[in-house]
């Protein structure tokens, strides 16, 4: 069985509610499937049984209706309540952050603006990479998104993290890495003849990697 990975802080609970939800709709389309094809033999026709004639008002006919309806309510409920507060978590809320990176999308690559190594943005030991995103694990991070062109959206799968890019705006985001590894990051929103090779990588770094390329990175720029 292929496992899917989860490699920040709120990946699980996005995947959770995800199944969650699953599992409420698949019972309702079993029970409704069922019941379909149980009334569809019970009341089949028959060799000298008339059929009835209903025109929907019968008690007796209404709750087959209404009792479900109200059920059904009762777990758009808990479905909502749960959408509420993932979504609070992942969108609503801005932990403090570690650090704080630039991604920025253009037609038809992602250019990358790390803090050097005073882990302060917008200085002049910044680091600018393209198609290459470099983060520390269990850091938190904040991105502010921009575009350069069109409507691009930036997406991390195993952060299970998708967000628009917007010409003319600046987004805030966060992720806290939890997996050291190299994962791939997509443009999520079609922005154009390029938009299938619009693909880049994050890599998660344990402190030591993470610092030794930051010391690198700065090197290479240095004039």
């Amino acid at each position: 069985m292929l496992e899917l990975v989860q490699a920040s802080t709120y990946a699980a609970s996005i995947d959770n509610l995800i199944l969650f939800i699953g599992i409420i709709v698949g019972v309702w389309f079993l029970l409704a499937e069922g019941l379909f094809f149980w009334l569809i033999w019970k009341f089949r026709a028959k060799p000298g049984e008339k059929s009835q004639y209903l025109v929907g008002n019968e008690k007796h006919v209404k709750r087959w209706i209404t009792i479900p309806h109200a059920l059904v309510l009762v777990c758009d409920v808990f479905i909502v309540v749960g959408a509420v507060r993932v979504w609070y978590n992942v969108k609503q809320q801005l932990p403090e952050p570690d650090s704080v990176i630039r991604v920025t999308g253009q037609q038809w690559a992602w250019t990358f603006q790390h803090p050097g190594a005073d882990n302060e943005l917008d200085t002049s030991d910044d680091i600018f990479t393209v198609n290459d995103l470099h983060v520390e694990v269990e850091k938190t991070y904040h991105f502010k998104l921009e575009s350069r062109d069109v409507l691009h959206s930036f997406s991390v799968p195993v952060f299970r993290l998708k967000q628009d890019a917007i010409p003319g705006r600046s987004i805030t985001g966060w992720f806290e890495p939890t997996l050291i590894g190299e994962y791939d990051v997509q443009c999520a929103e079609i922005c154009g003849i390029g938009h299938g090779v619009m693909a880049a990588r994050i890599h998660i770094d344990d402190a030591n990697t993470h610092a030794a390329w930051i010391s690198s990175a700065s090197a290479a720029t240095t004039p």
